[in-house]
């Protein structure tokens, strides 16, 4: 039985993934964390979401409770997550990381801790998103120069980090398949007398509005015709359900930085 700790335990997705470990074969519920200060801190975690006691009490310090589990999964903050990766790495335990916003050094370091722990971090944990991240890896690749790219995401009026980090990778992988480089052919908005749309560049517009839990579409526009490949994310579950997937798989891999096209058997092996 793989035992999971759950960050963030008392917000939308921590709350989601706990709720649905209790009816998933393989893994339990063994710690709960939240922020200093968090009302709920102190509290058996099942009966915060009305699934009864379960023995697990939210702490305040993934310290406290760090060596009770085998896999930490973590939908925090970026600068939350990397700290937590740090105590696994520490400790020699697994992490599952969805957070996202991580900067070009934050990544790095998570890259280097990773030696020392087993970490699966991806901005978006849905087998269906990651599926799309494959496909749109292969058709950019058939199409070429020939079509204008155009990511466009939307989100709850909540979310803090804008353009989301599914769309930045999605955005990343088309420009790979393109020979591009994104940081120099991104464009995050238009707005005035712009000029032409240029041949290279990869458009990503931001959309944040009501409860949208996560929208994506990606246009591939040519003379002529475009095609549109959109995932729509009807309720956080996807995301939590991936999230345990990874978090089971992950306790069996050797340490090492790893996402979800590892999980699924996507990567193509060299």
């Amino acid at each position: 039985m793989v035992k999971a700790i759950v960050t963030g335990a008392a917000g939308r997705m921590g709350g989601r993934i706990i709720s649905l470990l209790s009816g998933t074969e393989g893994i339990e519920i063994a710690g709960a964390v939240e922020r200093k200060g968090h009302p709920l801190v102190g509290r058996d975690v099942g009966e915060t979401l009305g699934l009864g006691k379960t023995g697990v009490i939210i702490e305040d310090d993934i310290e406290k409770c760090v060596r009770n589990g085998d896999v930490i999964i973590d939908f925090t903050s970026h600068e939350a997550s990397l700290d937590h990766l740090k105590i696994a790495a520490e400790n020699n335990t697994s992490i599952v990381i969805g957070s996202t916003g991580f900067t070009a050094d934050e990544m790095e370091s998570v890259k280097d801790l990773a030696g020392n722990a087993r970490c699966v971090l991806a901005p978006n944990m849905s087998v269906g998103v990651n599926v799309m991240f494959k496909v749109l890896e292969y058709v950019a690749g058939i199409l070429g120069d020939d079509f204008d790219v155009e990511i466009v995401e939307a989100h709850h009026n909540q979310k803090k980090d804008a353009p989301s980090g599914t769309a930045v990778k999605m955005a990343q992988i088309i420009a790979e398949s393109l020979n591009r480089d994104l940081e120099q052919v991104g464009v995050y908005g238009r707005k005035g007398m712009i000029g032409a749309r240029t041949k290279d560049e990869i458009g990503i517009q931001t959309v944040r509005a009501g409860d949208i839990v996560g929208e994506h579409t990606v246009i591939f526009g040519g003379i002529g015709e475009r095609l549109e490949f959109i995932h729509r994310a009807h309720s956080r579950d996807n995301f939590a359900k991936g999230a345990i997937r990874a978090a089971k798989w992950i306790v069996g891999q050797e340490n090492g930085f790893y996402d979800m096209q590892d999980v699924l058997g996507l990567r193509v092996k060299s």
